[in-house]
C-alpha cells in the first residue's frame, strides 16, 4: 500500500474511498477506509460499479475540482463526488496510458496557477484547463517522462522527482523553493512524489 494518494479523497471530515480498476489494487479499499472511519471521518461511499482512484485522479484548483478519467477513473464518478461534496467538478479526458492518473499530468499551485503536460489531455480537457486556470507552465514532454509533474506542493515548498531542470528554473524563478529526489524505483512501479501522498484533507470544504 505505497501509492496511498489513490486512497481516496478527503474533503474536510468527508472521506470518499477509492473504487479501484484493476483486482491488484482493490484489496486495498477496506483497510483505507477502516483507517479513516477509525479516526473520526465519515466515510462516502460511491457505487460499487463507478471506478474513482482519488486524488490521483482529484485535484483542486482555484473553486474547481478537476477530475481525470478514461484509464483509471470513470466519468460517472464525477456526478457522485459533486452530489456528495457540492462542488464545481471538471471532467477532463486522459488520452496518453503512460499518464493514466490526472496527478502524473498536472500539478495545481497555491497561487491558482499550475504545471502540467497538455498533451496528456484531449483537446476539451486542453481548453477547459485553460479556461479555468491562469499562469499555466507547460512541461517539456522529456521532463514530463521523468514524472516531474507528480508532485507534492505545501505553500512555496515542492517536492518533485529530479530530472526536470527547466520546470525547475521556471518555479524557482516564480518564488517556489523545489527539492528533487531520486524517483527511480518508483517510477517502476509507476508513480512518484505526490502518488506516495494524500493530504487529510486536500481541502477544509469546497
Amino acid at each position: 500500500m505505497v501509492f496511498t494518494a489513490n486512497a481516496g479523497l478527503t474533503i474536510g471530515r468527508k472521506f470518499i474511498p477509492s473504487n479501484f480498476r484493476h483486482k491488484e489494487r482493490a484489496g486495498e479499499q477496506p483497510f483505507f477506509a477502516k483507517w479513516m472511519e477509525q479516526r473520526g471521518y465519515e466515510v462516502n461511499w460511491l457505487p460499487e460499479n463507478l471506478y474513482f482512484e482519488g486524488e490521483g485522479d482529484a485535484l483542486f484548483s482555484g473553486d474547481a475540482l478537476f477530475c481525470g478519467y478514461k484509464f483509471r477513473s470513470d466519468i460517472q464518478s464525477h456526478r457522485a463526488l459533486a452530489d456528495i461534496l457540492g462542488c464545481l467538478v471538471i471532467s477532463v479526458e486522459l488520452v496518453d496510458p503512460r499518464f493514466y492518473h490526472l496527478d502524473t499530468c498536472f500539478c495545481p499551485l497555491p497561487d491558482g496557477s499550475a504545471f502540467w503536460f497538455p498533451s496528456a489531455f484531449d483537446e476539451y480537457g486542453q481548453r477547459a484547463i485553460r479556461e479555468q486556470v491562469a499562469g499555466l507552465i507547460d512541461v517539456l514532454p522529456e521532463e514530463a517522462m521523468h514524472f516531474s509533474c507528480n508532485a507534492v506542493v505545501i505553500e512555496r515548498d515542492i517536492v518533485l522527482p529530479a530530472g526536470a531542470p527547466r520546470l525547475v528554473a521556471t518555479l524557482q524563478d516564480r518564488g517556489y523553493r523545489c527539492y528533487e529526489l531520486p524517483m527511480s524505483e518508483f517510477i517502476k512501479a509507476g508513480g512518484a512524489c505526490k502518488c506516495l501522498t494524500m493530504f487529510m484533507p486536500q481541502r477544509e470544504k469546497c
